[in-house]
């Protein structure tokens, strides 16, 4: 009986390079006996012509499938409708763009037939983007370590394969504002690392993660999987109180033993600036997680399929969400 390998491949922006990757994914599984595949593909709704090129691929294969969303709504929501479509003994993530070294499929899944791990994610020697991207990206790395509590020298790339189980605990989450990092992370801690080379884009054009998008994302593992930054604002809360405390005690002290001393009129100003700064700071974060449950109450889909090739959906209701 074969292995049955899912490909999910978020589309977004990459019309040219989406049957690059197609093409390498069959011809890298055919050069192994006893695997099969499957290629999902998601289209984000994309700007360009990838559609017509995934509507196109899939008449020629019926083991490509394609889904197509009705609006833009991210990078992980796109992973996690293929996820939820995928029916494959280990299920791989990659990108459109053919930077993902597709050839080194059988490096990435050896430590998972081999039992040492449950999601082997690639590791690049040197990221092939713009200065921009990798500074966001290392904030990123830094925000997810102390939220998660995962090793600095864990990084999670574009590449990555996972067993089943670790899938299907992932398509349970339902929710807007999807965190794959933190929804793998909370599945498993059997991770493992290979290290590879990251090939360049097979297109022209830019990354279409943006700054607004790499925020959000942000914002998203800093306030979904954690309560941590409360705690920190309660933390922070005490330590300026007690401070002020010593300080206001200082100056009566200081007033008393010396009465010609007058009471400063910039440091006043500064302390209230500073404590009336970090009030603010903190409400901001409240109300950021109160927005973010109310809008999770109200059912917002994680995702809305606007139609789907060489795929059965059980009824209209799996169209809206996971």
């Amino acid at each position: 009986m074969s292995t049955l390998l899912s490909f999910v491949i978020p589309c977004y922006r990459s019309e040219l390079t989406i049957e690059m990757v197609v093409n390498e994914i069959i011809e890298t599984v055919s050069q192994r006996d006893g695997y099969d595949y499957e290629i999902i593909c998601v289209n984000d709704f994309s700007p360009d012509g990838v559609y017509s090129v995934l509507e196109r691929l899939a008449a020629e294969n019926k083991r490509i499938k394609v889904v197509d969303f009705a609006r833009n709504m991210g990078k992980h929501a796109a992973v996690l409708a293929g996820y939820a479509r995928a029916s494959g003994d280990y299920i791989v993530n990659l990108d459109d763009d053919f930077q993902c070294p597709v050839y080194e499929l059988w490096r990435l899944l050896e430590p998972l037939e081999k039992d040492e791990c449950d999601f082997a994610t690639a590791n690049y020697n040197r990221k092939k983007q713009s200065g921009f991207k990798n500074f966001g990206s290392t904030i990123n790395l830094m925000m997810a370590s102390v939220m998660l509590e995962k090793p600095m020298s864990l990084r999670f790339e574009n590449f990555s394969i996972m067993r089943r189980f670790v899938v299907e605990e992932i398509v349970k989450y339902d929710k807007p504002y999807p965190y794959l990092e933190g929804l793998v992370y909370r599945v498993t801690r059997r991770i493992s690392v290979v290290m590879m080379e990251e090939r360049e884009r097979g297109d022209n054009k830019k990354t279409g993660f943006t700054f607004g998008k790499s925020l959000s994302l942000w914002l998203n593992g800093f306030t979904a999987f954690s309560v941590k930054p409360l705690r920190i604002s309660s933390f922070l809360g005490a330590f300026i109180s007690v401070f002020g405390f010593i300080v206001g005690a200082v100056m009566v002290i200081r007033k008393l033993i010396y009465p010609e001393v007058q009471a400063g009129y910039t440091s006043l100003i500064a302390a209230v600036l500073f404590i009336g700064g970090l009030v603010l700071m903190v409400l901001g974060l409240i109300g950021e997680y109160v927005g973010r449950i109310y809008i999770c109450l109200n059912n917002t889909p994680q995702y809305v399929v606007k139609r789907t090739i060489n795929l059965e959906e059980k009824s209209n209701s799996s169209l809206i969400g996971n």
